[in-house]
């Protein structure tokens, strides 16, 4: 169903409420114990809110969207002031902050874990919102080349440019290693990751940005001068290659509907006070 990508004035009264939800089943047993089971590991926001505006104010920004929504079946985002950023609720993102979940070859979905990603049952929320201009992006450790992926702000998605790909056939032994890879369309600036070759194994896993090429070759910033000779075989790409840590940051708001009817009063004269405004985050927007 179609989804409004604009954010829920953030200009609330103070006295509003929120409440952070987690899908667990609790079962009392008649010896005094319990079991519980997670349904699933995603977080759930939802917030009890208020507005004491004028009346131009109340009713185009919030009746209005209420009316564009359908009431409770569309949605649209909504920033939690208290945790809208990658980096610890609300600091500046980073490149580095949240390791992403891969959905498709070159593609990662932005993520805020709430605790060690290596848990399954870690608490977590899948960033479906980023704000647009935030997002950053890592791979290996090394924030990545901007001109190599982009962000869907509807999505949260990541997805790495088209694989730049070429069989080795040479790999110099140089303070800058010079790969020969035949024809191809590397450039410099872009970032290459070094895979199955054979003698001068110690380039295996290593990512580098092309500092140089010519129209067979490519001069990548490893310095090869300690490394066994090239023997033969191995692979240089752009896209990640497995094993590769793959992370990113942003600001991002959250998904929501209303979960009530809206509802208010003539406070004062030229003034609305919609009050008792609920609304709920939609895990699949």
């Amino acid at each position: 169903m179609a989804f409004i990508e604009e954010r829920l004035p953030t200009t609330i009264d103070w006295g509003g409420s929120f409440a952070e939800a987690h899908s667990v089943q609790v079962v009392p047993t008649s010896n005094g114990n319990e079991y519980r089971s997670l349904k699933h590991p995603f977080v759930r926001l939802s917030y009890d809110i208020s507005y004491k505006r004028d009346i131009d104010f109340v009713r185009d920004r919030i009746l209005d969207l209420y009316s564009r929504a359908n009431g409770m079946y569309r949605g649209f985002r909504v920033k939690d002031v208290k945790d809208y950023t990658t980096n610890n609720y609300n600091q500046a993102p980073t490149a580095f902050d949240q390791p992403l979940i891969k959905s498709a070859t070159g593609v990662y979905q932005l993520v805020r874990w709430y605790g060690d990603s290596d848990d399954p049952t870690c608490a977590r929320r899948l960033i479906r919102k980023p704000v647009a201009g935030t997002t950053l992006f890592s791979v290996a450790g090394v924030a990545h080349p901007s001109s190599q992926w982009s962000v869907d702000t509807t999505t949260g998605l990541i997805t790495c440019a088209a694989n730049k790909v070429r069989n080795i056939t040479a790999i110099s032994i140089a303070a800058s290693a010079v790969v020969t890879v035949g024809a191809h369309t590397f450039v410099t600036g872009n970032s290459v990751a070094f895979s199955g070759v054979v003698g001068m194994t110690e380039i295996n896993g290593l990512r580098a940005l092309v500092t140089a090429f010519t129209g067979t070759t490519i001069t990548v910033d490893i310095d090869s001068t300690a490394f066994t000779p090239y023997v033969s075989n191995g692979t240089v790409q752009t896209q990640p290659i497995d094993g590769e840590d793959i992370a990113g940051g942003c600001e991002f708001d959250i998904p929501c509907r209303f979960d009530s009817d809206l509802g208010g009063a003539f406070s004062d004269w030229g003034t609305i006070a919609a009050s008792g405004i609920r609304i709920i985050e939609l895990l699949n927007p």
